[in-house]
């Protein structure tokens, strides 16, 4: 499988960086943003915000893949690290053996991201293979510590409000639609059709799911690279253990 990254390139490290200070940005502006529900622009943030929690989580998928910084495991860890304390206090390294596992065995009983159910249950079993009830209690603390400084309001619709949706977000464009049914390949998952403008906003390019799962050492910014050779869209792909 080509990859599209030079393995001494830090373009990952910067786009990494990117994501995180501008979730970083946004957070500190909005935080004391003067609220007005007639105004469109608070529904414009809170999907502007929706975004970039998203932006925060896909990096720290390619930080679990090694694909922010090739062959360097401390400046992935770092970034992965970063990147799930902010999105929801979650370990980096449960979330790495969980999506490992469903690289490994996908669309299987094995496999944590798939549910045999219609879309709310698969939805609130995915959540419940990564949350647990110790993130829950601190973010409910950390929630009423901020409380004291932060307005209510900007915390429960700019900080809570965007963090849940973007679950959603995460799990429609990248499991759900993906892996929903059968599929006649080895990775049991379909791609969007090409469009890169509708896969970067819906999910970072995560609609083109086959793509990723052919070729999990390419970060989520290259990944419209691998659809533009339309080749893995009408082949039968040759399953490769995930190092």
């Amino acid at each position: 499988m080509q990859n599209f990254l030079k393995p001494n390139s830090f373009t990952g490290v910067f786009i990494a960086s990117s994501v995180i200070m501008l979730w970083g940005f946004c957070i500190l502006f909005l935080m004391q943003f003067k609220i007005n529900y007639t105004s469109p622009l608070v529904y414009i943030f809170v999907l502007i915000q929706m975004h970039l929690y998203t932006g925060l989580f896909i990096t720290a998928h390619d930080a679990m893949h090694g694909t922010i910084l090739f062959g360097n495991k401390k400046v992935n860890f770092i970034f992965g690290q970063i990147c799930t304390a902010l999105y929801a206090a979650f370990p980096l390294y449960k979330l790495k053996n969980k999506h490992f596992k469903h690289h490994q065995f996908v669309h299987t009983k094995q496999d944590p991201d798939y549910y045999e159910g219609n879309f709310f249950k698969w939805y609130i079993s995915f959540i419940g293979q990564y949350l647990s009830w110790w993130q829950i209690i601190f973010m409910a603390i950390l929630f009423n510590i901020l409380k004291v400084y932060i307005p209510q309001q900007n915390l429960l619709l700019f900080w809570v409000l965007p963090s849940l949706l973007s679950t959603l977000q995460l799990f429609y464009f990248g499991t759900y639609i993906p892996h929903k049914g059968e599929h006649n390949n080895v990775y049991q998952s379909k791609s969007q059709t090409k469009n890169h403008f509708f896969a970067f906003f819906s999910c970072y390019f995560f609609g083109y799911h086959f793509e990723h799962h052919h070729s999990p050492a390419t970060p989520w910014w290259q990944l419209w690279k691998v659809k533009e050779t339309e080749i893995y869209t009408n082949i039968m792909a040759v399953k490769t253990p995930i190092k």
